[in-house]
């Protein structure tokens, strides 16, 4: 047995022991927390490649991504970058007419025409800006062979594949470097790599159907086709897109014996001629120089440590596995460097169009949904990626601000390119007042969750103070004295006619508005601006109440009940996410939180997302209803997915959970399904952690591990015969929190650098004295 056979050999056969040994003292009274590692059970399997590319096996490192499936018979590798991007200006959107006041004038003068025309359409009817795909690998040999099975391991982010004739695949994208590997076992004598290039070129389709969702065909880019050039063992093709830019795609391999090839694929990105930065070619003569299994070994050490850092326990397989994909899907997707998640990331469709809605970002709803998990789920580092994308397209915001708005401070186009530029369509929300408000909250999950003053100090709060500052100059004092949009809407409510717009403030625009000066007057307070709090605070003092029905339902907007299904849960924004209206405020608020949940139950999901479902499985958490959470979460995962876990936002199934049974994939869906567990399992926003508190009572024994609470604080618990028999703290930060006691019968079995005070209405105080401090508590039955 060679080296490499034995560490392979040691690594699987520890694995499976600690796994079984885990198995056994799980059994013993005392607390095992719940594995880091995923197990096989959690892992894709199939007995055939997919012949389709969104049911592919995705894999991917936040700039690299790639989809194996099987194209007309032949082996393919579509292949992906996040950056490849074509950022031509939207053509026809700016012009003279270009300002929020503009519309407001039309919109009184009942002409919206000329604002459709001239905003919406654009994006409907020019092939760019967009996301565009990369091109593909392919693989052939002479006679084809049946293939036996498909394994996604998630734990290590490889896929197998072996097919009857004895050939076996292994392939993945390196979770640090700019690479993908693959490995063939037992080739045959013709066996062939070929790229492929994105159809650049080709007659266009007279009268096809075009918009956002089908894609527009790629020749519609107007790209000369690139050249591939083949070498010994190589493959490097080149593609101009516009202005300047251009990518590479180099692959390059070597035989290891006459039945065994291993070979790397990069992809560069340029934004001009002059760009000097890596070069594919460079990246993969590089990395061959290397082997399969060593840079397989680095790779996996960095999915052991994302894996680390949290895991789950729960008695229903389907949501457990589900929660596992998503996570592994946000592992592949998400970095603190590359470019964040858009609409399909590093899995652009490899269909030979456009990729839906342009794969661009939407900052409506679906960026946002796309980092939920990242705050409990303990992954505040990819999380970054989010922040850091917005931080360094500031100027480009402040410039549409001041050119769109004509006020100062910031707010974000709600679709944009990737350096930030808007991209119009349906401008009530492309072009929203309240976005920069939404994408505040991250900022201040990001801070509460980690803690990091410099992170407050140096971004957090500048962020929501221009927010607060662009809020402040754009609402006026109505008759009333409360304060106003001059025009307000609720993502996608009445899609983009003029009823879209409201008079008076909606629910999604007023809760977003009181929570960014809300927040601004907490983060001032913290930070002893006690002028600038003084200043926030009294701003929210100006804004009405949220508009209530009779029922004490929350309305869409004053006098304007929720009473037609709608994807969108947006008169919800102020139970989740942003936790304006508690439900531990009291009667009242749990009076708002269950009839309005009842009420869009009575209503039905007839046009509702697999999204929608995902964040229903959080507003039920909210609402501490376990039950209908879990409900929640198992439609949209049996529904709503594609056999590969992809989000297809249609009901798969036509079983009546949605009137929509189309199948563009996105990720957002999948995202915040990944945060509606993590909701029922661990809550901190309502100013103390509480365990498990929106679980179904037939939930016998469940466990998590390293999930993450506000205060920088991580927790572990284990639930067994229906009560929780062990929770343990450990603080990363100085700081105070209350922990809510799940029973009276308890004691402190551990306890070092977390101090404790005397119990009160049920909560116990922890302060914690820094990073290292451990509480571990333990319950009697």
């Amino acid at each position: 047995m060679n080296l490499t056979m034995h560490c392979t050999f040691r690594y699987y056969s520890f694995r499976s022991f600690f796994r079984q040994i885990a198995g056994i003292l799980l059994l013993a009274p005392a607390f095992v927390p719940t594995l880091a590692q995923p197990t096989a059970e959690h892992d894709l399997r199939f007995d055939q490649l997919a012949t389709v590319w969104d049911e592919a096996i995705p894999l991917g490192n936040g700039l690299l991504g790639v989809l194996v499936w099987e194209k007309d018979g032949v082996l393919r590798f579509s292949l992906d970058r996040s950056d490849l991007w074509d950022q031509r200006p939207m053509k026809g959107l700016h012009r003279k007419e270009f300002s929020f006041e503009w519309v407001q004038n039309q919109v009184k003068k009942n002409e919206y025409k000329p604002v459709q025309e001239y905003f919406d359409a654009p994006y409907d009817r020019e092939p760019a800006p967009t996301k565009i795909p990369a091109g593909a690998l392919q693989f052939s040999w002479g006679k084809r062979a049946k293939v036996n099975n498909v394994k996604l391991s998630i734990d290590e982010a490889l896929c197998h594949v072996q097919w009857e004739n004895g050939l076996i695949l292994k392939t993945f994208v390196h979770a640090t470097q700019p690479v993908g590997w693959f490995r063939f076992e037992n080739i045959p004598p013709d066996f062939t790599p070929t790229v492929v290039a994105p159809a650049y070129q080709g007659a266009l389709k007279e009268g096809a159907e075009v918009n956002s969702l089908v894609g527009d065909d790629l020749a519609r880019l107007g790209y000369q086709q690139g050249t591939i050039q083949s070498g010994d063992h190589e493959i490097t093709y080149d593609q101009d897109g516009w202005g300047g830019f251009s990518y590479r795609i180099s692959v390059k391999w070597k035989k290891i014996n006459p039945a065994v090839l291993e070979g790397v694929w990069s992809i560069s990105s340029h934004r001009s001629k002059e760009d000097k930065g890596e070069n594919a070619k460079t990246v993969v003569e590089t990395a061959l120089q290397s082997s399969f299994d060593q840079a397989l070994k680095s790779h996996r050490n960095w999915w052991e440590v994302f894996w680390s850092r949290s895991s789950l326990k729960v008695p229903d397989p389907i949501l457990e596995k589900q929660w596992y994909l998503e996570k592994y899907k946000f592992g592949s997707i998400a970095r603190e460097n590359p470019p964040p998640i858009s609409l399909q990331a590093v899995w652009t469709a490899d269909h030979g169009r456009i990729p839906p809605w342009k794969g661009d970002y939407h900052h409506d709803l679906n960026t946002q949904l796309s980092y939920w998990p990242a705050y409990s789920g303990n992954h505040l580092e990819e999380a970054l990626g989010y922040l850091n994308h917005l931080d360094n397209n500031k100027d480009n915001y402040r410039r549409y601000t001041q050119q769109y708005f004509g006020i100062d401070g910031l707010n974000v186009p709600g679709v944009t390119t990737l350096d930030g530029t808007e991209m119009g369509g349906w401008i009530q929300y492309s072009l929203s007042p309240t976005v920069s408000a939404w994408l505040a909250h991250h900022y201040y999950l990001q801070w509460r969750y980690s803690k990091d003053r410099d992170f407050l100090k140096n971004r957090a709060y500048p962020w929501i103070k221009e927010v607060c500052r662009f809020l402040d100059g754009i609402t006026k004092k109505d008759e009333n004295g409360f304060r106003q949009l001059p025009l307000s809407s609720s993502p996608e409510i009445n899609n983009n006619e003029i009823t879209a717009w409201f008079p008076k403030n909606t629910h999604h625009d007023l809760a977003l508005m009181r929570f960014a000066f809300q927040a601004g007057a907490e983060l001032a307070q913290e930070l002893g601006l006690k002028a600038e709090a003084v200043r926030w605070q009294k701003i929210l003092g100006e804004f009405d109440d949220f508009p209530l029905t009779p029922q004490k339902e929350l309305m869409i907007a004053p006098g304007f009940p929720y009473k037609e299904s709608h994807r969108h849960l947006s008169h919800l924004m102020a139970i989740h996410p942003l936790g304006l209206i508690k439900w531990e405020d009291g009667e009242l608020a749990q009076a708002i939180i269950k009839n309005s949940l009842a009420q869009l139950e009575a209503v039905g999901p007839q046009f509702w997302c697999g999204y929608s479902y995902s964040w229903l499985g959080s507003l039920q958490a909210r609402a501490k209803n376990g039950e209908k959470a879990a409900q929640a979460l198992r439609i949209f995962a049996q529904a709503f997915c594609l056999p590969n876990s992809f989000h297809a936002n249609g009901d798969q199934t036509k079983s009546g959970y949605s009137s929509m049974t189309y199948r563009p994939f996105t990720l957002e869906g999948n995202m915040a399904f990944a945060a509606g567990l993590q909701e029922m399992l661990l809550q901190s926003y309502a100013g103390f952690i509480e365990i498990m508190p929106a679980i179904p009572e037939n939930w016998q024994d469940v466990s998590f591990r390293q999930l993450r609470a506000e205060g920088a604080f991580l927790i572990d618990a284990e639930r067994k015969g229906g009560k929780i028999r062990e929770i343990k703290i450990t603080s990363e930060k100085e700081g105070d929190q209350w922990l809510k006691l799940p029973g009276n019968n308890w004691n402190i079995i551990v306890q070092k650098g977390i101090t404790t005070g005397p119990v009160k209405n049920g909560l116990l105080p922890l302060q914690s004295l820094g990073k290292g401090g451990e509480l571990v508590i333990q319950f009697n039955p």
